[in-house]
Order: structure tokens, then C-alpha cells, then sequence
């Protein structure tokens, strides 16, 4: 059975089911390697901020390397940094008018956390829809070929090999690319869930760290006080 045999009977139906599994292949595999490429990038750019930011010689040289480390960790690192710094110089804080210091940092370091935990979820979406609804696309195709094959069971009076055969391999490749668009796209998602829940909690150790640090003067990675 050949693909080409659908596209030569002119079948809008099925040519659209076979296009539109094609375009859930292509973005699947595009968010593949856009996510693993990006989640090497992350996971070296926090080694290197994380080594570097507690092995500062003070606190100008740490935020200095916030301001120009594009880790994860560094967005966290700048977001305390300057949300304490507006939370210590403004008269006028409104909201945190009623709050501690401690607080404050906590509630800017939750903020944080949740952008953060927002852009490692880009993309997740996407594959999640594709591996939910590629094998329904695929069946529709399925049931819109045995259908064919009916109607020309039905119209030949006959239920030849050679006359249901197309009609019911178009109806087998609809199921099996289905399939294979399906389960990469929830494998990936699998994989992709799992790496960002080790980073989230990179990122959770790293704020309680950070957060220690600024309320007691004391890190805890290096047992010295600031």
C-alpha cells in the first residue's frame, strides 16, 4: 500500500487526515529538538552560574554575574535582587507596607519560581494535544476508508480482494501513522516532564539557599558569612 494511491483517488477527506497527521509529525519533531537543545542549554547554564555565584568574592560580584548569566538560576538570582532593592528604597510599597523583609522575599522568590516553572512548561502543551489527538485523526481516516470500502462492496455487488483492497490499506496506513505520530509526541512529553520536575527542584534548593542567604547573612553551600 502506497501513499500515493490516496492522493490519486482525490479523496479530500483522507488527503486532509493524512496532511494534517504530517503537520502533527513536523511540530512534534520541531518541539523535540527545540526543548532538548534548550534543556542542555539550561542545565549548563546553571552549573556554571550556580559555581560561580557561590564562589562570588561579595555580593556586587554575585549580582554582577546575575545581571549577565542568562540561566534560570540568574533570572531567579536578579528577581530577588531587585524586588528587595525596590522593597528597601520605595516609600511607598503598598502591599508591602504590611510585610517583612522575609516575606517579601518569599513571595518574590514564589513569583519567581512560577515563571520560571511557566517557560520550562513552553512547548509541553503542544505535545500533550498532539499525542491525545493523533490516533483519533488516525482512526477517523480508518473508519473513512472501511466506509469506502463498503460503498464499493456495496456498488459491485462483489467483495473482491482487488476491489476493497485500496479502500481498506488506506484505512491501515491511516491507523498506523496515527500511531506514529502519537507516540513519540507522549514519550517526548514523558521525558520533557520529568527533566523539568528535576530542574524545578534545582530551582526550588537554589531559592531556599538564596533566601537564607539574603535573611541571614550565612550560605549555606559555603558555611560563611556574607
Amino acid at each position: 500500500m502506497s501513499l500515493t494511491y490516496v492522493f490519486q483517488q482525490d479523496d479530500l477527506v483522507l488527503i486532509g487526515v493524512f496532511l494534517a497527521l504530517v503537520g502533527m509529525s513536523v511540530l512534534t519533531w520541531y518541539f523535540v529538538f527545540l526543548k532538548a537543545l534548550r534543556l542542555v542549554q539550561v542545565r549548563r547554564a546553571n552549573a556554571r552560574f550556580a559555581a560561580g555565584f557561590w564562589d562570588a568574592q561579595d555580593l556586587p560580584a554575585a549580582k554582577q554575574l546575575a545581571a549577565t548569566s542568562p540561566a534560570p538560576l540568574a533570572r531567579l538570582a536578579r528577581a530577588v535582587f531587585e524586588g528587595l532593592h525596590h522593597f528597601q528604597s520605595s516609600q511607598h510599597t503598598r502591599l508591602g507596607d504590611s510585610c517583612t523583609t522575609d516575606e517579601f522575599l518569599v513571595r518574590t522568590l514564589r513569583n519567581a519560581l512560577n515563571r520560571e516553572g511557566a517557560r520550562l512548561q513552553a512547548g509541553q502543551a503542544v505535545l500533550a494535544s498532539i499525542g491525545s489527538t493523533a490516533p483519533f485523526v488516525g482512526l477517523f481516516g480508518t473508519v473513512w476508508g472501511i466506509y469506502h470500502a463498503l460503498l464499493t462492496i456495496s456498488t459491485e455487488g462483489a467483495a473482491s480482494m482487488d476491489k476493497v483492497a485500496g479502500p481498506l490499506g488506506e484505512a491501515l496506513v491511516a491507523t498506523a501513522a496515527g500511531l506514529a505520530v502519537a507516540i513519540p509526541a507522549v514519550l517526548a512529553f514523558n521525558a520533557f516532564s520529568r527533566r523539568n520536575r528535576v530542574l524545578l527542584e534545582e530551582l526550588d534548593a537554589f531559592a531556599h539557599d538564596i533566601h537564607a542567604f539574603l535573611t541571614t547573612g550565612v550560605s549555606l553551600r559555603r558555611g560563611a558569612a556574607a
